[in-house]
């Protein structure tokens, strides 16, 4: 018999390290040959997305084209550090060491175009599309192609950090502000749970995750996507069957994880409240996309049969056996 239910699942998520412990992340801008800018962070690309928003945070704070851009964050020996690739904490940490490191740079284009202008001062000067100019004369102009020819490579530079504002909680009340900001998500999952097999199919998902601005927008789905994708194996399919220390699922042949054949299109929602302390707004989504997810599935299971499952992975086998030991509890529960 196949029963369908329905289930919910929410969520909050603190950035960062937290906890007071120190959350710093450093950048480096340099004005390189033809013009172009580099922007050096020791920020680990993992597949997230990190070298694309940092970039379009850089290339959006300098107004400059996005190919004009040189992001490296591999040479430890050319960036500062960054901190970890973790915690959800590049977009907002990292990202605001850039913006930061940027606005320092665009004061250093402008100590060199007044020098080369033969300006009075530095107010007035915009920087934008690659040229320095004055907003009220825009004839008096000079490009970061012209600037990069006369001071050369890597000698008009400039550094920002950030360090993430967190407080201790209080060991002995438990109370405090230990992250900030916090990002929230909702997760709407209808199912069908089939009595006789066991087997649990996903027929809908509804995921709607607050991102602050969203700095990209596909990456962000994509993040959504794949967090959702990574709860379906976690609470569906994944087990290492550990058993007195030893795995014996240790081979995917037996590890089973969800494939493309096992997802659904599923219905993301991006909600967009800018934070005042992210840069332009954004917010890191790394982790918090996965949380609700489990919830959601296994409320849906237990509005389905009737019955709470607290093992996971959910599988046939441990489905079939939590039915019967319902049953069996409700045929005892008669009997008195």
């Amino acid at each position: 018999m196949k029963k369908r239910g329905r289930g919910i699942g929410l969520s909050f998520y603190g950035t960062g390290y937290g906890n007071g412990f120190p959350d710093a992340s450093k950048a480096k801008v340099k004005l390189l040959k033809d013009g172009k800018v580099g922007i050096y962070v020791g920020g680990t690309e993992v597949g997230q997305g990190a070298k694309t928003v940092l970039s379009q945070i850089g290339s959006e704070t300098l107004k400059l084209p996005l190919d004009k851009i040189i992001f490296i964050s591999e040479d430890t020996s050319l960036m500062p550090d960054s901190g970890t690739a973790a915690a959800s904490r590049q977009t907002y940490n990292t990202g605001n060491a850039i913006k930061i490191a940027c606005e320092n740079f665009k004061n250093r284009l402008r100590e060199a175009a007044r020098e080369q202008l033969k300006l009075n001062g530095i107010h007035g000067l915009a920087v934008e599309k690659g040229k320095i100019f004055l907003e009220f004369f825009p004839q008096k102009r000079i490009s970061l192609k012209e600037l990069s020819k006369i001071y050369g490579d890597d000698n008009i530079e400039a550094e920002g950090e950030f360090i993430a504002q967190t407080i201790e909680m209080d060991p002995e009340t438990g109370q405090g502000a230990p992250y900030w900001p916090y990002t929230f998500n909702a997760c709407g999952v209808e199912l069908e749970v089939d009595t006789i097999t066991g087997l649990v199919e996903i027929e809908r998902a509804v995921f709607a995750q607050d991102v602050g601005r969203a700095i990209n927008p596909q990456l962000v789905e994509g993040q959504m996507d794949g967090g959702f994708a990574m709860a379906l194996g976690y609470v569906l399919f994944e087990d290492l069957k550990l058993e007195k220390g030893k795995i014996y699922n240790n081979k995917f042949s037996k590890y089973l994880i969800p494939t493309a054949m096992d997802m659904i299109q599923v219905e993301n929602i991006i909600v967009e409240e800018p934070e005042s302390t992210a840069p332009f707004g954004a917010k890191g989504i790394g982790e918090p996309v996965m949380i609700p997810v489990g919830p959601a599935i296994l409320n849906a299971i237990y509005d389905a049969i009737g019955v709470r499952i607290t093992e996971l992975p959910v599988t046939p086998e441990r489905l079939i056996k939590a039915i019967e030991e319902d049953r069996k509890r409700r045929y005892r529960w008669k009997e008195l």
